[in-house]
């Protein structure tokens, strides 16, 4: 097989459809974003947890949005820029660093929202007599943590400092080493798509942390529905009907966005790194083209999230509809 650019072709798939839909996305991910994070820090008086970690994933979004047009661009312009060119090396490293690291903060912060929406069921049922000192010990102080708003602060800092540790070597060793030790001779090529071997170990890692955030919302989310049907089974709980059903939907939305957005791209990833290994140009081609499409898809998700803002916040929700419907 061809180890140079000639063996991977981009189609217009490549060409056309994801430059206009990174750009699309940008556009609307920008707006709604921004609007989001302004509304959260200047127009919410009482931060809740829940309101610092949705702040923190605005910036996560902002980040993702504002490295689309580089994706975009890429895309677009890569198969006819020469590989070591200037703008092939701008644009590989600030469309590969803000994806990913938006990408892998999000979904700790997700993870976090969890776990928060569980602690806000579980610390009103650790007041009750009938629970266990253990589960009080547990639901009262430790999962209580998870709903401070200083605590919250404190948590999406962590994982933003670990995150950009990780993140920039591996990024950085990608685009100074193995990015330039291949012989090709445009941008859009199979060194760039593939990566060497310490990306593609990376790259593995990313995933099974990926698996990782998607078990702790599932886990977060069927905790919560077996504990409902004892609590249901045991007391009439009608007062609390309301607050049960809103962390139930808060959890299910968190689980549906990860099935939909990073569920295929997880699942896809190590069968890329497994098939990419045959000599088959056609088949490689394929290949890049799911994996590129799956990408776009994971990315998506930051420009739809203000949408999700408006199921999971009711304070969000109320404070733009009262600053949309003033005369």
């Amino acid at each position: 097989m061809n180890n140079n650019s000639t063996c991977i072709q981009p189609s217009m798939i490549s060409t056309t459809a994801l430059p206009i839909t990174y750009i699309f996305l940008c556009i609307i991910g920008l707006f709604g974003n921004s609007l989001a994070q302004w509304v959260f820090l200047t127009k919410i008086g009482k931060k809740t947890s829940t309101h610092v970690y949705l702040a923190n994933l605005v910036t996560a979004n902002l980040l993702v949005c504002s490295a689309m047009p580089f994706m975009g661009i890429y895309f677009l312009k890569g198969f006819h820029w020469q590989y070591q060119s200037a703008q092939c090396r701008v644009v590989n490293f600030l469309g590969t660093l803000s994806m990913h690291v938006s990408m892998f903060v999000s979904l700790l912060i997700l993870s976090w929202i969890a776990i928060s929406r569980y602690a806000t069921l579980m610390k009103k049922e650790s007041m009750q007599e009938s629970t266990s000192c253990y589960e009080r010990m547990f639901y009262g102080h430790l999962l209580k943590r998870f709903r401070q708003p200083n605590f919250a602060r404190k948590m999406c800092t962590y994982i933003w400092v670990a995150v950009l540790l990780v993140i920039i070597p591996v990024t950085l060793y990608y685009s100074v080493v193995e990015a330039t030790n291949g012989a090709e001779s445009q941008c859009y090529n199979r060194q760039m798509e593939l990566g060497a071997t310490i990306s593609q170990i990376a790259g593995l890692i990313g995933t099974t942390f990926i698996g990782f955030s998607f078990l702790t919302v599932v886990s977060a989310y069927y905790s919560f529905v077996r504990h409902l049907r004892k609590v249901r089974t045991c007391t009439f709980i009608t007062e609390r009907d309301l607050t049960y059903r809103s962390v139930k939907r808060h959890l299910l939305i968190i689980q549906v966005l990860l099935i939909v957005c990073f569920l295929p791209y997880s699942i896809f990833k190590p069968i890329f790194y497994v098939l990419h290994q045959r000599e088959d140009c056609q088949q490689l081609n394929y290949l890049v083209e799911i994996k590129n499409i799956l990408t776009c898809l994971a990315s998506a998700r930051s420009s739809t999230d203000p949408i999700i803002f408006l199921l999971l916040d009711k304070t969000f929700k109320k404070t733009l509809y009262s600053l949309l419907t003033k005369p």
